[in-house]
């Protein structure tokens, strides 16, 4: 039996999100969420989880609603109304606008909320959208102060997660975007290697504020519509493989 990831992130972003994953794991593929802590849909999200034994992970956010640190403590982060900066702010600058010992605080914030609403450990430990070398770094302290499953920045597409080397596919920016194609495709990559594909998807229905906060709008509605697809499961199992956990992760020879 061959063996898949497939997460999807953003669980807490809105309750229109929160329903959209709530549907993938219920009645779908996905078996692994990230959380996000810091925003207002994040308990809503935790309730819906509740009963189907998914694997929660801290899905670490800095770019979008308000922090849990007191802006005046992280004006890296923020913006003159004390809310996240938005990942176009920090992608674009020229060098890394995050500083070390203010994401650091804010990653604990998180990490604290994230205790409070799921009452355990996260599974995997990342981050949402942003790509800073700082926030790399501040996640990673995090993770080693906690001894937290820490999820590293991908080289290459190529990760190393709990003596696993994992292969992560996200394709969501493709104007043919097709999630069940990719995740087809990232299996039949993966016949003849000990790779695991990781399939991340951002399932999730649109409402006003997705619509003003997220230039991710109609492929979150086709990964729930794919997840959810009779004959994509029926494919995973005619071709052998089966969907994990990051928690199962190396717990059977493959």
């Amino acid at each position: 039996m061959k063996e898949i990831i497939i997460r999807s992130d953003d669980l807490g972003y809105c309750e229109a999100v929160n329903y959209g994953i709530e549907r993938t794991v219920k009645h779908g593929l996905v078996r692994s969420v990230g959380l996000m802590p810091n925003m207002e849909a994040a308990a809503h999200g935790v309730r819906l989880m509740e009963g189907t034994g998914v694997c929660i992970g801290q899905h670490t956010n800095i770019s979008v609603g308000r922090p849990l640190t007191e802006p005046e403590r992280i004006p890296s982060l923020v913006n003159e109304k004390g809310e996240f900066k938005s990942s176009r702010a920090y992608n674009s600058a020229e060098e890394d606008i995050v500083n070390l010992e203010e994401v650091i605080l804010e990653i604990e914030a998180q990490y604290s909320r994230f205790l409070e609403l799921v009452g355990h450990k996260p599974s995997y430990f990342e981050c949402h959208a942003v790509a800073s070398a700082n926030l790399a770094r501040g996640l990673q302290i995090v993770a080693q102060r906690h001894q937290l499953p820490y999820l590293g920045m991908p080289q290459d597409g190529v990760m190393r997660f709990k003596n696993a080397v994992l292969r992560g596919y996200c394709d969501y920016a493709n104007p043919q975007y097709d999630p069940a194609a990719m995740i087809k495709q990232a299996c039949l990559s993966a016949e003849d290697s000990d790779e695991y594909p990781m399939i991340v998807l951002h399932a999730g229905y649109l409402d006003d504020y997705l619509l003003r906060h997220s230039s991710l709008t109609i492929p979150r509605t086709m990964d729930v519509e794919a997840a959810c697809r009779p004959e994509l499961a029926g494919w995973l199992e005619e071709n052998g493989y089966r969907v994990i956990t990051y928690d199962e992760l190396g717990q059977t020879e493959r």
